[in-house]
């Protein structure tokens, strides 16, 4: 007889995407996990680039995923979902009977689970193996809770206070010489940073001098990223577009796919941004460094760089240059961090020149645009 878990609420239940490129797997898999109340199947997808529109459409709390799969692996698909939209993930393929190494490799890429795929032959083992994915699913959800994990909000979801656009004040008004003259804050984030962001940025007033973001992010994210943000902040929000002008009162974001970099504009023209493809900068694209290099050369000074929660070292060697130009920086501290890889290597490298609690950032902001603002006037 198949084990059923005890009846959960609905708040309790964890909502699943399915990705396989065999409908009949979907079918089966499906009809299997939903016996267990659990368990909610909120979606399935053919193939990766299907996924990824519906993480972002249905924000599942984990996912089951197939590693050969048609335009793209499910093992690449694996590393960059962990690396710029994390999402619990339960690897379910017949690839991994008795393959112990890719399984290892799998684990070490971000998988909490992995599964083997039984013969769809309605035997012993197909029964078993389905039981096992379920509860693999239940499992891997309470240790996650149980470590502090919490539900993710949707890209597209707005929290209930703040269901309506804040009311935005009219920006500066000036022309293009004074805007050259104003700073420019240059924001770096990876895993954790949608976020960290989404507390971050509501906070800042509409006044704030032009925000540049590089958050690694897919390509395909940062639109809908773009529109939540709208809803909450009191600046105007974009995704930068090639020749875009810095503008303050508005905050750019790097497209997933594009490297974005400052340029201070020459005579009257405003400091606008380059946005282009290229290859991976500290294994990014975009790049925090590309971002905080280009502001070091063109802004020096009249700048404040901020790194926020994030994997790997990306970023600290441009906040490096921003600190020997004489700009102004910070980074989030570790207790408040995601993953504490970006910020900690921007402290140590000597790159940011206190570390702020999350809750704190705004305000640090604020008060580092107006020290900027003074020595530049």
């Amino acid at each position: 007889m198949t084990q059923q878990h005890q009846s959960t609420s609905s708040e309790d239940v964890i909502r699943v995407l399915l990705v396989d490129d065999s409908r009949l797997v979907l079918r089966l898999v499906s009809h299997s996990l939903e016996q267990d109340p659990a368990i909610e199947v909120v979606g399935q997808a053919k193939d990766v680039f299907e996924a990824r529109e519906l993480i972002v459409q249905l924000n599942p709390d984990m996912l089951v995923l197939d590693i050969h799969m048609p335009k793209m692996n499910g093992d690449e698909f694996l590393k960059r979902l962990m690396a710029q939209y994390p999402t619990p993930t339960i690897i379910f393929s017949s690839s991994v009977h008795s393959n112990e190494r890719l399984k290892r490799s799998l684990l070490q890429a971000g998988a909490v689970g992995v599964v083997p795929k039984p013969n769809l032959d309605g035997g012993q083992a197909y029964t078993n193996n389905l039981k096992l994915l379920r509860d693999a699913l239940v499992q891997g959800w309470s240790r996650l809770k149980a470590q502090g994990h919490q539900r993710r909000q949707s890209l597209y979801s707005t929290p209930p206070s703040q269901t309506t656009p804040k009311r935005r004040s009219p920006g500066p008004s000036s022309g293009p010489s004074s805007q050259r003259n104003t700073p420019i804050i240059a924001i770096g984030s990876s895993t954790g940073g949608t976020d960290a962001l989404v507390e971050v940025l509501p906070q800042l007033p509409a006044t704030t001098p032009g925000v540049l973001i590089v958050q690694h992010m897919l390509d395909w994210a940062t639109e809908a990223f773009v529109q939540r943000l709208s809803r909450l902040c009191q600046m105007k929000v974009k995704s930068a577009r090639n020749g875009e002008p810095i503008l303050p009162g508005q905050i750019l974001i790097a497209p997933g796919d594009s490297h974005m970099a400052a340029r201070r504009g020459s005579g009257d023209q405003r400091p606008f941004v380059r946005v282009y493809k290229d290859a991976p900068v500290s294994g990014h694209c975009p790049s925090v460094d590309v971002l905080m290099h280009s502001v070091a050369e063109q802004f020096k000074a009249n700048a404040v760089g901020v790194m926020l929660t994030g994997m790997g070292e990306d970023g600290a060697r441009g906040m490096v240059a921003m600190r020997k130009a004489g700009a102004r920086t910070i980074a989030q501290d570790e207790a408040t961090c995601v993953v504490y890889g970006m910020p900690r290597a921007a402290w140590e490298q000597g790159g940011a020149e206190r570390q702020v609690p999350l809750g704190r950032v705004a305000a640090a902001i604020t008060e580092l645009v107006s020290v900027v603002t003074r020595k530049s006037a």
